[in-house]
């Protein structure tokens, strides 16, 4: 896909919202860029699923669109992200990922809850969105998509060798941007794909025993001990071992949850823990060109004991990404904005060496507000 030249493209300023697989909230965030290079850093803002929001997202996970959760699980997230929207400044577009609530490349399905449409129609941006979909089609993962503004990333704070971003979400996803090549798309320049579960089996245990939303700075995993034959069961889990790109659903590792029932909270905590940690570990051992230095975000960077774990565990250093001056709650909603401005631009949003798609490819719809 040929995209503009420096002098074609438009320098934007994009609105990026992001509802991941923790089921927390909305992050959203402005960015200035014409989805090449980053110019400045804008807005931000967080907004929390209630409790009911949330139970009505949870209710819809694993459903594809025709189920009848899935309806009232999509007006949460288009009525949220409006009210959102309402409250920050005019942008030039807006970057809108939706909710996933399936995903299955395998047959070629993924699927976001929201409509891209209904919020260009309530705010009178232009809006791009669905931006897994032609990715899968196309025989990808339709994840990671972030790794194109980990390039740009590597880039703006002036990285000359291969640098790592590990995303800590319900499920852990890692880039190795190479900025030494000339573009995302140049091939070597981009490796990336989820790592395994991280948040998300952690947050769904503790809420179970104890009714709280995750474990608050891992003060629970560090209090307990993690089950070294669970772990040991993880390390033959023929995921660990498949040839990157791969991507998981946010219950791919289900059997994990069901495992720790018989744990103290203490103990399954840091079992989870310690699993999240061990992934990630696995995940750097099979990078060609191993980091030295990995950075990351996500709310899992604010889990103690999980970072512990991933400095033990892993050969490089591991910083949280506000080592670089960046906000790691925002970095997927940025993400987002940059990606609706490469959209916007013409340029691919997914590569071979991310999605294992054949050649690199855009993806996203544009809806125009009437």
């Amino acid at each position: 896909m040929k995209g503009k030249t420096n002098k074609q493209r438009q320098r934007l300023s994009v609105l990026g919202m992001m509802s991941g697989t923790s089921l927390d909230g909305i992050d959203a965030a402005v960015l200035d860029t014409d989805g090449v290079d980053i110019f400045d850093f804008g807005e931000t803002r967080y907004r929390a699923y209630g409790a009911q929001e949330r139970a009505t997202l949870k209710a819809a996970l694993g459903c594809w669109p025709d189920a009848p959760a899935v309806a009232p699980a999509a007006e949460v997230v288009e009525i949220a992200h409006a009210r959102v929207l309402a409250g920050m400044g005019a942008t030039d577009a807006v970057g809108f990922h939706g909710q996933t609530l399936a995903h299955d490349p395998a047959n070629k399905r993924t699927h976001q809850a929201g409509d891209g449409a209904v919020l260009a129609a309530v705010s009178g941006r232009r809006v791009v969105w669905d931006f897994r979909s032609n990715d899968v089609a196309m025989g990808g993962q339709g994840a990671p998509l972030a790794p194109a503004y980990h390039f740009a990333l590597a880039r703006w704070m002036g990285a000359v060798a291969p640098i790592g971003f590990l995303n800590l979400g319900g499920v852990g996803n890692l880039t190795v941007a190479d900025p030494t090549r000339e573009a995302a798309e140049t091939p070597g320049a981009l490796f990336a794909f989820d790592t395994g579960p991280a948040n998300a089996p952690i947050d769904d245990f503790v809420a179970a025993r104890t009714g709280a939303a995750h474990d608050m700075d891992g003060a629970l995993a560090a209090a307990g001990r993690a089950d070294a034959a669970i772990l040991s069961r993880l390390e033959d889990d023929p995921y660990l071992s498949a040839p990157a790109p791969k991507s998981l659903d946010r219950d791919s590792f289900a059997w994990l949850g069901a495992a720790v029932e018989g744990l103290s909270v203490e103990d399954g905590a840091a079992t989870l823990t310690e699993a999240a940690a061990l992934c990630v570990a696995r995940a750097l051992e099979s990078v060609p060109d191993r980091p030295e230095r990995v950075l990351v975000a996500g709310g899992g960077r604010h889990n103690g004991a999980l970072m512990s774990a991933l400095r033990r565990r892993c050969a490089a250093d591991i910083d949280a990404i506000e080592d670089i001056g960046l906000d790691g709650d925002m970095l997927e909603a940025q993400a987002f904005a940059f990606l609706a401005a490469r959209v916007l631009n013409g340029l691919p949003t997914s590569f071979p060496g991310t999605t294992g798609v054949a050649a690199a490819i855009g993806g996203g719809e544009v809806s125009i507000p009437e």
